[in-house]
Parts: structure tokens; sequence; C-alpha cells
């Protein structure tokens, strides 16, 4: 009782004296965050918001781990194991049907556009869904690209039956395709793109790309998520945590070099040309689009969500389909006038 009187007394000298607490005094919130995959280009924002301090200044104490998928961001929040992380909407859809209670919700979109696209030999000459048919194409058992073909070939008429998938290992994509074992792969954008760099080839000469936003898919990808507990336990928390990944990828933006710097202290051995390479490439194809240019990075379209979801219960033949409200919540989104990107590239 005696310190709690102290205590008091103190505080109230303090507000007395115009003296402010400094922030770093302060508890701050400790925030668990994973990423879907290792350090990449695509990630820089997150450390830059850690290096620079916008978690610190808003009360969170945010620690970034790598992860082991977009999807597997998912099952690590709702194990409990996470309270927040960038991954995948596809997949909150998927659990939102199942454990609704469990599910994470997104609240801060930044893929706008779909990553998926099948990557074709020029050879091949697939411009449009209808040139699937008689074509030999690679892709990973169960993976979304393949999981989600069928939107593009049933809206454009392509009898399925005509088109073969061999199955592969990720890492043999790009190789079996330039040994013409298949006339494309179906791939995520961001990674093949930059797996053929590695390799050596252009991207932009030696392979073709059709991706599936332009092909009448309509979901959105990957975005910022949080549990449910900490979304109705600690709202201001999620209102920072969003406004300092906000600020930050506003600047990685404006200057990438600036990002991959710090994400270079952080993993000396990433190549730093590669990985800016990688930040504008996903820049230009999956977040950058006229949607986004009317609504702001962190928005969504509700009628196109809506779309979405009903496109993802049918090519997962989930039992029952979540609400748009249940998936995405866009009451921890800076104004508008906040969200607005001015690409430095």
């Amino acid at each position: 009782m005696i310190y709690r009187v102290a205590t008091a007394a103190i505080a109230v000298a303090v507000a007395a004296a115009g003296v402010t607490i400094p922030a770093a005094a302060q508890q701050k919130i400790p925030v668990r965050f994973t990423l879907d995959w290792k350090y990449q280009g695509i990630h820089s924002w997150y450390l830059l918001a850690q290096k620079k301090g916008y978690f610190a200044a808003e009360g969170l104490d945010v620690t970034v781990d790598q992860g082991e998928g977009s999807a597997a961001t998912v099952t690590r929040i709702m194990a409990g194991t996470y309270d927040a992380g960038f991954g995948d909407m596809t997949a909150i859809i998927q659990n939102a049907a199942t454990r609704p209670a469990d599910a994470p919700v997104m609240v801060y979109m930044i893929y706008n556009q779909p990553p998926f696209a099948v990557m074709a030999l020029p050879s091949a000459n697939i411009k449009t869904p209808r040139d699937l048919a008689g074509k030999k194409l690679g892709s990973p058992a169960g993976s979304a690209a393949h999981r989600l073909l069928p939107l593009m070939t049933k809206a454009a008429g392509v009898d399925a039956s005509k088109i073969e998938v061999l199955n592969m290992a990720p890492n043999l994509q790009e190789q079996m395709l330039f040994q013409k074992q298949v006339d494309a792969s179906l791939v995520f954008n961001v990674t093949a793109y930059m797996n053929v760099v590695s390799m050596g080839r252009d991207p932009e000469k030696d392979v073709t790309w059709m991706m599936y936003g332009g092909h009448g898919v309509s979901v959105y990808s990957n975005g910022v998520m949080v549990s449910q507990k900490l979304l109705k336990e600690r709202p201001a928390a999620v209102a920072g945590l969003v406004r300092a990944i906000n600020k930050a990828l506003r600047e990685a933006v404006a200057e990438p070099d600036a990002a991959i710097k710090v994400l270079s202290e952080t993993e000396p051995l990433l190549k730093a040309d590669i990985e800016r390479q990688r930040l504008v490439y996903a820049m230009r194809t999956v977040v950058i689009s006229p949607e986004l240019a009317e609504i702001g990075i962190g928005d969504v379209k509700d009628a196109r969500m809506s779309q979405a979801i009903d496109q993802i219960t049918e090519v997962f033949e989930l039992k029952s389909k979540p609400e748009v409200t249940a998936v995405f919540n866009r009451t921890f989104l800076p104004p508008l006038s906040e969200r607005s990107l001015k690409p430095g590239f």
C-alpha cells in the first residue's frame, strides 16, 4: 500500500511539473510477428519499422521471425505461437470456414493482385487460358497456383482433361522448364522471377508470363494478419502495428536502396542487388495496381473480396462460406491520404 501511494504521488508530481515519461521507460506491449518466408526484399519494411523505432514509437516490442510459407503464417497464429504475421488471405478464408473462432483476421492488405502465374517458354505461345489446351504444365502437388488454375480454364471454356500437369518439387520448376520437360510452370511469380534471374536468364525475354489476375481470378494474397485474441484484447496495439508497417512500407517503396540496406544489415549473406530487384518486381506486379491507386495500400474492395471468397469456396470445396468481415477488418487502417505509394524506382 505504501508503495502504491508513493508511486501515485510521483506520478502526480511528474504531471504537475509538465514532465513526460520517455517512451523507452514505458512498458511496451510484446507482439510476436512471423514472416511468410526467409528474409527477402519483400520483407524489408518490417525490419525498417523495427530498425527506425516505428514499432517502439507505437508502444510495441515487436519481434520479427522468419517463416515457413504463407499458409504457415496462419497456422502459427492459430496455434498461439505468434500474435501477428505476413501471410496469405486464401489460407485465412479456408480456416475461417472450418475454425471461425480461431482463424486470424487480415487488417492490412499488401498484395493487391494474386501472385500466381503461368510461366512459359516463348515457343509454347501461351498468351491466354485457351492456349493451355494440349500443353504439359509443371507444378508442385497441391500448390495454390495449381488449385486455382480451374478458375481460369473454366471461364475460358477450356477442357481441363486436355491439360497435363506434371508434379515436381518447387525448386525444379525453372530447371525443368528450361530443359523443355514441360511447356510451362504454375508459379508464385515473385519467387519464380528471381529464380530465373539467379539462373543467369532474362525473365523478361527467356520466358513469358500469364498472370492469373488478368484472367478472371479475383483473389487477394498476402498481407498483415493478427490473431483474434490480439484484435479483441489489444486493439490499440493492432492500430499501432498497422501504422508502423504502413509508414515503413511507404518509405521502402520511396527509397528501396535504404530499405535493402537495413535488410542487408540483418542478413549479410543476402545479395542486395537481387533483393532490390525482387522488391521492385513485387511492387510492380502484385502491389501497385489501378485498384490500389483508388483505395490505397492496405484496403480491399468488398465486392471483389466477396467474389474471391466465392471462388476459394468453390475451388477448395469449403462446406461454409465466411463473410468478408470475418476475414478482413479495415478498422485499423490509417486515413487514405496516408496510404498512397510514391515509388522511387
